[in-house]
């Protein structure tokens, strides 16, 4: 009988050991094509996690290939300590575009996986495969959930990280990761013990709405700049320009959640008849001729029917999307725009994330932002490297004015540095860092006393007015000193180019600025009749003003009063007590003087008898004790013409602008990265 023919065991072993070394090559097909810098941050990633890391944000720009980053991280993660099993991996996105994307790349990248998408109703994953891509959408809903069981997973990756402190993702990342706190008291996930790693990349990684990345990362354990990804390369060269419109953005609302402009508000600046043609006939002069597919950012649904209008009535093919655009329209419309059917086309709040369009050449920024995420993310869709459609650079069109009008607006010259007003046209990044304003670092977070305009300028600019009624600085002048220059009398700067020059009982004169006419000055001598007459008499002791002169500069004003003083009010000899250099202002302040002060300043807290009683001095306070009598006569003479009042509310505009300033400063620091720890709040 014949014996059975057996496959020599050499043939099985080769079969075996082949099998292997393509399981093998496939695993670190991935590896081999990454570039360095994404090698630096695969090795980033996984030395944070040998260390104990288990919520580990990423920064790459836009075009930088986070997939491939993140699918390599996957294939490289082993299975949990103590949770064999657990070799699964789930990513999390925020469209359906993003799913097929990463799902596609996953494929390409290792095809010996088993990939799923679960996203809505088309879509449904089993739970098991090596990796399934999810719509955070989807995942809200429990039964969707659940079937994904955290012990079988070695790591969740989460793309377009920055969302990953709102509420809806932190109910999802919950039920992987005991850590994170569900924004719900009674959460419909249930606690791990051993939590799953959370791995999130972002182009943005940062929120400028004010919540905490922190509660859900530790740390960012790489960030790489896109200025550095141009100069090394990776991304292509981007050139600027910087158009000056007729737009005025002081009133337009800010929306407190996100601290970006309202986009209704924005609206009705921004969509005008004048502006969209303003756009289009940029486009005309600046890429028409030069560029092959231009992508428009526009403010709302609104904003981009019309500027797309225009652009059609110039003759132009131009074409919109908004997030009302039905799926399968949008996928033939961006099909088309990437095979070059047609040169321009528009969107609002849409095409910012997750879209992948290398041959866009020129992006067009048609609406103003405070947010430096969503500028980055603008311009970041132009980015991308296509030289198989013959692309050089991108052209960044940015459409500015009335910076100087509003806090915080991001443009193309904010981003190295440079003042928010500097004109840039078709200039590249290394122009424009050689120029000498230009700051280096993230320093570009703007002080708002460097870019608002709406405080008036000052109507007197070479002035300094000592506007605290209670100042004991320079007293010896008795006057600010630009007054001190114009006359030798004791004038008293009131506040508000308001001058007081008391006359020793028998009245004042005081100059203020005519109304709606700032560059000229009226006076007026209010006489006084003795106190003890008045009283008896039952009457005011201050009689009808009288117009002294009109003068067209503060200078003549002066002149012209110091004369009507020693002529018609304190003649001869008498006008010498009108003098800052008057012996009697060197005496010491009286107690009615100190009363009056003390009052006035709020340190009162006895009676007047016990004042009266204590001429000594010993109940005023420390400053008060040395007062002398010049001393307390302009600190009166200031409450009584009502510095006090302007000064308060000088110092509230002052303090409000201090707060908003480091609001504002709050705001922008947020929207920069940098590695290292995160804020849990």
């Amino acid at each position: 009988m014949r014996s059975p023919v057996r496959r020599p065991p050499s043939l099985r072993r080769l079969l075996v050991s082949c099998l292997f070394t393509t399981h093998a090559s496939l695993r670190q097909s991935s590896q081999l094509s990454l570039r360095p810098y994404q090698e630096n941050c695969l090795k980033a990633c996984l030395d944070a996690h040998s260390t104990g890391a288990s919520r580990i944000g990423v920064s790459l720009p836009t075009g930088a290939g986070k997939t491939a980053v993140f699918i390599s991280l996957l294939s490289r993660l082993e299975p949990r300590k103590g949770q064999p099993s657990a070799t699964k991996s789930l990513v999390i996105v925020n469209s359906i575009e993003l799913a097929k994307q990463a799902a596609a790349h996953a494929r390409q990248q290792r095809p010996d996986w088993t990939v799923e998408i679960e996203q809505g109703g088309m879509h449904k994953a089993s739970g098991d495969a090596d990796l399934t891509v999810a719509t955070y959408q989807t995942l809200l809903e429990a039964e969707r959930l659940h079937k994904f069981s955290p012990q079988g997973f070695k790591a969740v990756v989460v793309d377009e990280a920055h969302h990953a402190a709102a509420p809806s993702y932190r109910r999802i990342l919950s039920f992987f990761h005991s850590d994170i706190p569900s924004p719900e008291n009674h959460s419909h996930t249930r606690p791990v013990q051993d939590a799953v790693p959370i791995f999130g990349f972002s182009a943005t990684f940062s929120r400028h709405d004010g919540l905490a990345l922190g509660s859900v990362f530790e740390r960012i354990v790489y960030h790489r700049d896109f200025l550095d990804m141009i100069k090394e390369k990776w991304l292509c060269n981007v050139r600027f320009t910087t158009v000056k419109a007729n737009i005025d953005l002081k009133d337009v609302t800010i929306n407190t959640h996100s601290g970006d402009f309202s986009a209704t508000s924005l609206a009705h600046v921004i969509n005008t008849e004048t502006i969209n043609k303003l756009v289009v006939q940029t486009w005309l002069d600046r890429a028409a001729f030069k560029r092959k597919s231009t992508l428009v950012f526009a403010v709302n649904v609104a904003h981009v029917r019309a500027l797309t209008k225009t652009f059609q009535l110039a003759g132009i093919d131009a074409r919109y999307l908004y997030a009302g655009t039905p799926s399968a329209e949008r996928v033939a419309s961006i099909d088309a725009f990437k095979s070059g059917e047609f040169p321009v086309l528009l969107n609002c709040a849409l095409l910012t994330e997750g879209t992948d369009i290398p041959n866009i050449d020129c992006v067009v920024v048609a609406r103003p932002t405070r947010s430096r995420n969503v500028f980055m993310q603008m311009i970041g869709r132009g980015m991308r490297l296509s030289p198989g459609t013959g692309k050089q650079d991108c052209h960044i069109i940015d459409f500015v004015d009335s910076m100087k009008r509003v806090v915080g607006v991001v443009s193309a010259p904010t981003l190295l540095g440079l003042d928010p007003t500097t004109v840039v046209d078709d200039e590249t990044i290394t122009e424009l860092e050689l120029r000498p304003d230009t700051v280096t670092g993230e320093s570009s977070v703007t002080p708002i006393g460097d870019n608002r305009c709406t405080i008036p300028d000052p109507r007197s600019v070479t002035y300094i007015d000592y506007e605290d009624p209670f100042s004991l600085v320079n007293q010896s002048l008795g006057t600010s000193p630009h007054i001190a220059q114009l006359s030798r009398n004791a004038w008293v700067s009131c506040g508000d180019d308001i001058y007081v020059l008391e006359c020793l009982g028998k009245g004042h004169i005081r100059i203020e600025p005519v109304p709606d006419n700032e560059r000229h000055f009226h006076a007026h001598y209010t006489p006084t009749i003795h106190t003890e007459t008045a009283t008896a008499l039952n009457i005011s002791k201050f009689r009808t003003n009288r117009k002294i002169l009109d003068a067209g500069s503060l200078p003549d004003a002066v002149r012209g009063c110091d004369t009507y003083a020693a002529e018609k009010i304190l003649r001869g000899p008498l006008s010498q007590a009108l003098l800052r250099t008057a012996k009697w202002r060197q005496g010491p302040a009286s107690v009615a003087q100190k009363l009056f002060v003390a009052k006035r300043w709020g340190y009162v807290h006895k009676s007047v008898q016990d004042f009266r009683e204590h001429s000594d001095g010993d109940v005023f306070p420390e400053r008060l004790k040395n007062l002398t009598k010049g001393e307390a006569a302009i600190i009166i003479t200031r409450l009584k013409h009502g510095a006090q009042g302007r000064y308060i509310k000088k110092l509230m505009a002052h303090r409000k602008l201090e707060i908003a300033d480091a609001k504002e400063k709050h705001r922008q620091a947020r929207e920069h990265v940098r590695v290292g720890p995160l804020a849990s709040h």
